[in-house]
């Protein structure tokens, strides 16, 4: 038996043994008293600064990274790089059980406690940016939605939790396991029904798995109002873990009224043949009429996991409601009378985009039905989410193509709006990708996270922090406004706006008045933030909206466009900016189709390769009219070539491709070529897959944990992937699987996107999925990246590839070159919007004393991803 053979064996076993004590359990509720709650805490005051970038300050961070932090003690000092000392002191918590005190705005809260023996108990806090349980990385719950309850091993004797907080507040509770293997309903994700109409669709909820050994071959069964159940695909947890994970939701029969729907959620173990139940629950579905507002549940292509959007549907449908409230809910004497049989006009699409802290279902309960159009809501994945960047701007695109293809909507009549964190979202998404969208409408928005949230820029005279800067240059949505010029824009804000100051939109307005022809602006008098529905249901932005289409892809004449990165956004209309000569610095491009001559003419910046779709040529040519003189004549044929003029550059007598594809250009040395051949190869860099380092996160990746280290280098990989996979369901909702090197199968599912954690020997996958050229190598005590090497054991590497054998998966490393190295990731912020990382960073433990100067090589990889064409910034020690 291989090596490998026998490991899974053994793993195998493992599992099965921890099965057999499982029996069958009944609908039961999950309340459960506490073990442990904690009364007094010891807080230390900010040493550092942490913030949206991807480099920050921390004085404990960085004794904890070498092993230097001492278990604090009431009295004890800590001085930071700078000379600015904290003391440990000592408080007790509020009546509610939260710790309060203005050290926990950015400091430390410490528990420690003895436990009479080895056990495993749940963690439920709430206020925390993150946790370090006896030295092991969980997630926070910054924004306090308690619904994390964490498996934790509890030590015989002596046992530490590290807090650092950020809002002022905490609170902590450690309560045993209802069993080793069991459901959590604290965090579902489900639809509603619909009266009169089958489901087919999804569901999901929490499994925890609160044993020391990683449990697999397990599925969940779902059945509605005692139907037929079905089973999902095999889930997987790694030890000490809790996973939110999907399962089919069907209902055999068509409800005939609304009503709560019962909901049986079962965990099984084993395979079909021999499955047993570990844990069962029963939920409540709501049951409502297809005509009134609802929830519909899709299953996500970035991490496989269960996502929802809200629907207001179209008035033809629905009676049309009372002028908007001022509040949140619906009216509860709002009628919903029967769907009419009339089949109207195609509908117009709104996309709404909802603020910090609002659920989507609120967001669509707010709108009065269209008549002319279905009102449609994402999330951003959570209620605070992504601010609309990152998985947030991909959340909305993926609601926008599924409820296009569901309602069956014209793609020239979809429309952007939101308000708050949503109006900055319209803003960004709006820029970013245009030709999506007719018009849009932000409604108390902030436009960058610069202007509104104080996010640090950082140094764009420094080479290193530069590249660090341009990797943000995506979330820079004024210098991506010029692509506004083909959209109609209403901006809306209230003058007396306290959250977000009416000055960002009157800001806006002023850049517009520069170049737009096509924007309404309206400023509410003495209104505030929030100023009732109307403040996003308002009358005279859908009135501006209607009267805005986008014109059809074969009637454009004229592209004007820029984009920060082909991988986030490279179309618009029939131009395509697939490549860009300095990665991640803007690219734009205004050329104009002169159908006439039968010539493309314009010119570009920072653009190595671009394409033309000439179908508004070949519709100009099939339109072309018979001659005056000779009615009974044919239109004419299509010429057989055409000319392109890029940049002064005439590219002429190019002859007409057969079919409809399109004609691709590539710069060199200032020269532009045809490219006979077509499209770049799939293996460069494209829109498809162009980095940097978080593209990877997509195409339902797999977070794969090193097993061939040391002792402490194996677990830190195992609590890091944990760690980074709990941050991602709670930040968005996720379910990345997570997976042992020597379980991983790197033949299967080639287009799924990796992320390896631990150096090159650690880590077994690193040699299936990079090859032996791979110009980044981390390996205990050094980096190397092309010809420069970086030494030291507290070096930690983070670097983006092109997955071999695949057109669109990336393969990510977190690595360090020694423990020290490894524990300085544990709290890169790599989910938080607005930080963004280049395709290849490494960086000294001395960054969390002295910041970006301790980045010793930033950069971004060629578009043949190569260093040497490349643009890299070194730092010597």
């Amino acid at each position: 038996m291989t090596r490998i053979a026998t490991r899974i064996a053994s793993h195998m076993k493992r599992v099965a043994v921890i099965l057999l004590g499982f029996t069958a359990a009944t609908t039961r509720s999950q309340e459960t008293p506490p073990a442990l709650q904690f009364e007094e805490a010891l807080v230390l005051p900010a040493l550092g600064k942490f913030q949206r970038t991807p480099v920050y300050t921390d004085e404990v961070e960085y004794l904890r990274a070498h092993g230097q932090l001492e278990s604090p003690k009431e009295g004890a000092a800590i001085a930071s790089a700078n000379g600015v000392e904290g003391t440990w002191k000592r408080i007790r918590a509020a009546e509610d059980g939260f710790f309060r005190d203005d050290a926990l705005g950015g400091g430390y809260a410490f528990l420690s406690w003895d436990s009479p023996g080895d056990r495993v108990l749940l963690l439920s806090a709430t206020g925390q940016s993150a946790a370090f349980v006896n030295g092991e990385p969980r997630a926070g719950d910054p924004y306090n939605y308690g619904k994390l309850a964490l498996p934790v091993r509890i030590r015989a004797g002596r046992n530490e939790i590290l807090l650092p907080c950020g809002r002022g507040q905490v609170k902590v509770s450690l309560t045993p396991a209802p069993k080793p293997l069991f459901l959590d309903t604290k965090d579902l994700t489900l639809p509603n029904l619909l009266v009169g109409e089958e489901t087919k669709t999804c569901g999901a909820i929490t499994v925890v798995n609160a044993t020391r050994l990683p449990a697999s071959l397990l599925r969940i069964g779902a059945s509605v109002g005692g139907g037929k159940e079905r089973i999902s695909r095999e889930v997987s947890l790694v030890e000490l873990s809790a996973r939110k994970c999907a399962f089919p939701l069907e209902t055999d029969e068509r409800w005939a009224a609304e009503a709560d729907a019962p909901l049986r959620v079962r965990l099984y173990a084993g395979d079909p043949g021999g499955r047993r139940v570990l844990d069962e629950t029963t939920v409540s579905l709501k049951v409502v009429r297809a005509n009134a507002p609802h929830a519909r549940t899709f299953l996500s292509s970035i991490d496989d996991s269960v996502q929802y959007f809200a629907v207001m549907p179209r008035a033809n449908r629905i009676e049309k409601s009372a002028p908007a409230k001022d509040s949140a809910e619906p009216s509860a004497a709002t009628a919903y009378p029967p769907a009419t049989s009339v089949d109207p006009p195609a509908p117009a699409l709104f996309i709404s985009l909802h603020g910090a802290g609002v659920e989507a279902s609120g967001q669509a309960a707010c709108y009065a039905p269209k008549d002319w159009g279905v009102v449609v809501a994402p999330t951003n994945r959570r209620s605070f989410g992504f601010d609309w960047e990152d998985w947030g701007r991909l959340d909305a695109l993926e609601v926008l193509d599924i409820a296009s293809r569901a309602f069956g909507v014209d793609p020239s009549r979809v429309y952007l709006t939101g308000h708050s964190m949503g109006g900055h979202g319209t803003w960004q998404i709006g820029a970013t990708l245009p030709e999506r969208f007719a018009a849009i409408g932000p409604s108390a928005g902030w436009e960058t996270f610069w202007s509104y949230t104080g996010a640090a820029r950082l140094a764009a005279d420094d080479p290193v922090e530069a590249m660090l800067a341009r990797a943000t240059n995506p979330s820079d949505t004024v210098a991506l406004m010029r692509n506004y010029a083909q959209l109609g824009v209403y901006v809306l804000h209230g003058d007396a706006d306290d959250n977000v100051p009416v000055a960002r939109a009157r800001a806006m307005r002023s850049r517009l008045a520069e170049f737009h022809g096509d924007f309404a602006y309206y400023e509410r008098p003495s209104a505030g933030h929030w100023w009732g529905n109307a403040c996003v249901d308002w009358p005279a932005m859908f009135e501006f909206f209607q009267r805005h289409a986008r014109p059809a892809l074969e009637d454009v004449r004229h592209v004007e466009f820029i984009t920060a990165n082909p991988g986030v956004s490279s179309r618009c209309d029939w131009l395509t900016l697939e490549a860009q000569v300095h990665p991640l610095m803007f690219s734009s491009a205004d050329i104009r189709l002169e159908a006439e001559r039968n010539a493309f003419t314009g010119t570009t910046e920072n653009v190595e390769r671009l394409s033309v779709d000439l179908v508004a040529l070949r519709k100009a040519w099939a339109s072309r009219t018979p001659a005056k003189d000779d009615p009974s004549s044919s239109p004419a044929s299509p010429p057989s070539s055409l000319s392109v003029t890029l940049d002064g550059q005439t590219i002429a007598d190019i002859t007409v491709p057969v079919d409809e594809g399109a004609l691709h250009f590539t710069r060199v040395a200032d020269h532009w070529t045809l490219d006979l051949n077509g499209p770049a190869p799939p293996w460069m860099k494209s829109p498809r897959r162009y980095g940097p380092f978080k593209d990877a996160f997509r195409n339902r990746m797999i977070f794969v944990y090193g097993t061939q280290g040391s002792a402490e280098e194996n677990a830190w990989a195992l609590a890091k992937a944990r760690f980074d996979a709990e941050t991602f369901w709670y930040r968005g909702n996720g379910s990345p699987d997570v997976v042992a090197d020597m379980n991983f199968d790197s033949t299967k599912e080639p287009d799924r996107s990796v992320i390896l954690y631990g150096h090159s020997a650690m880590n077994a996958a690193w040699s299936r999925l990079l090859p032996q050229d791979c110009p980044v190598v981390a390996k205990p005590g050094s980096v190397r990246i092309g010809e420069s090497d970086f030494r030291g054991d507290d070096l930690a590497c983070l670097f983006v590839r092109p997955r071999p054998g695949s057109e669109t998966a990336c393969v990510a490393v977190i690595a360090g070159t020694g423990l020290p190295g490894m524990r300085v990731t544990d709290r890169f912020p790599v989910f938080m919007s607005g930080v963004a990382y280049p395709d290849c960073i490494v960086i000294s433990s001395e960054m969390l004393r002295t910041g970006a100067k301790a980045v010793r090589a930033a950069g971004f990889f060629g578009n043949d991803w190569s260093v040497e064409r490349g643009e890299f910034a070194f730092r010597s020690e």
